[in-house]
């Protein structure tokens, strides 16, 4: 094992008109391994979905399982419906198996070739060419280096500006060209699918002509970070927390005034309230020395959770959290971009700061924000340890 982690993320548009897109995404971790399969169905709307659907889930499983590839091809062609219409049961597909972190299994069938990028650069790799019931399968085996981006896509990013802005679409060779332009190791796997789909989305005037879709994953370096959230429920437990949250490697951010405190306390140190901050409904952030970042608590924490949830969706606010000088952007900048693995320390006690105010914050509402934070870290791919006191 080393110390590098398979980060992923994507991100898809629907054709014009359709509630329902065609392609879809499956990712399973696994022991060590993450199995990412794109499929892409025959058309558009329901019945692209259900075929889609049904590639994704039965090739990530049996993939998952250590079947064989020609398995997985022969359950494909007896399970996937035939359309009437067109009398073919179609749904091309792409498998990304990422083994331990230090080797890459790149299978495809008909979508355009996986990119990968390597020091920021394409890089091509070899692909070996076989038929597996009557279809071209291409097969691939890579040794992984930190900061590799492998970029899969459905044909909908090649077809980008057909008739609109671009005589031929969006080719990959122009795709390779702008991912290489925009590169940033310091990047997440979602940013960097969001991007590519954001400039399908303006090629196509902001009306998609075919489901489009960008999965990415990414070879980064581990990364711990720890976020401490309220003290705890018996005061004798100060020292104790506190010297398990500093005992961790990695980042440290402190989040709550009376947390705030304890930690200075502990550490000998004064609290210096910040004044450079550029969102005045966020509470200003402030500084201890040997901590990373010292915030406010629920009213910032839940800012994060909104950007989190919006990060798994369209990721619309990410300009606003990328840019901006406030607690709940630097955090979400920290535990989206930078963190792999996630250690929450919450204390269980009751603000009485709270209970006399009007806010009629409880305990339960920051519970409530740990367990929704602590999924869409999870969703994000992060390795999350929460911890109560």
């Amino acid at each position: 094992m080393n110390d590098l982690f398979a980060d992923v993320g994507y991100v898809s548009l629907n054709h014009v008109g359709e509630e329902l897109c065609g392609d879809m995404v499956e990712v399973v971790r696994k022991d060590n391994e993450l199995i990412v399969v794109l499929a892409d169905g025959l058309g558009s709307g329901v019945k692209a979905n259900i075929l889609s659907t049904l590639t994704s889930k039965i090739i990530s499983t049996m993939i998952a399982e250590n079947m064989s590839v020609d398995d997985c091809v022969a359950t494909i062609a007896a399970a996937l419906p035939v359309c009437k219409k067109r009398g073919v049961a179609y749904s091309t597909f792409t498998i990304m198996r990422f083994i331990e972190n230090t080797e890459a299994e790149i299978i495809q069938f008909d979508n355009p070739a996986v990119i990968l990028l390597r020091k920021g650069k394409n890089y091509e790799y070899p692909m070996n060419e076989r038929v597996i019931e009557g279809k071209k399968i291409l097969e691939s085996r890579i040794s992984l280096e930190q900061d590799d981006v492998f970029i899969a896509m459905s044909d909908g990013a090649i077809y980008a500006g057909v008739g609109q802005v671009l005589n031929y679409g969006w080719q990959r060779e122009n795709i390779i060209a702008f991912v290489e332009a925009n590169y940033d190791y310091r990047q997440t796997a979602k940013i960097i699918a969001s991007s590519i789909t954001d400039e399908c989305n303006h090629l196509y005037d902001m009306k998609p002509g075919d489901d489009t879709t960008a999965v990415a994953v990414q070879i980064r370096k581990r990364k711990p970070c720890n976020l401490l959230f309220g003290p705890p429920k018996d005061q004798n437990d100060d020292n104790k927390m506190l010297a398990l949250f500093f005992s961790k490697q990695g980042k440290h951010i402190v989040c709550g005034g009376t947390t705030s405190k304890i930690t200075a306390k502990y550490l000998g140190k004064e609290i210096v309230t910040r004044v450079d901050y550029s969102d005045p409904t966020i509470p200003p952030a402030a500084s201890i020395e040997g901590v990373d970042l010292v915030t406010e608590g629920v009213i910032t924490m839940a800012r994060v959770l909104d950007y989190a949830k919006n990060y798994l969706q369209d990721n619309s606010l990410f300009e606003k959290w990328e840019k901006q000088n406030d607690g709940a952007s630097e955090i979400a900048r920290l535990l989206f971009k930078e963190a792999t693995d996630i250690n929450l320390f919450v204390g269980r006690a009751q603000n009485l700061a709270h209970q006399k105010s009007d806010l009629n914050i409880s305990f339960s509402i920051k519970s409530k924000i740990v367990e929704e934070l602590t999924q869409c870290l999870e969703d994000m791919g992060k390795n999350v340890i929460v911890n109560y006191f």
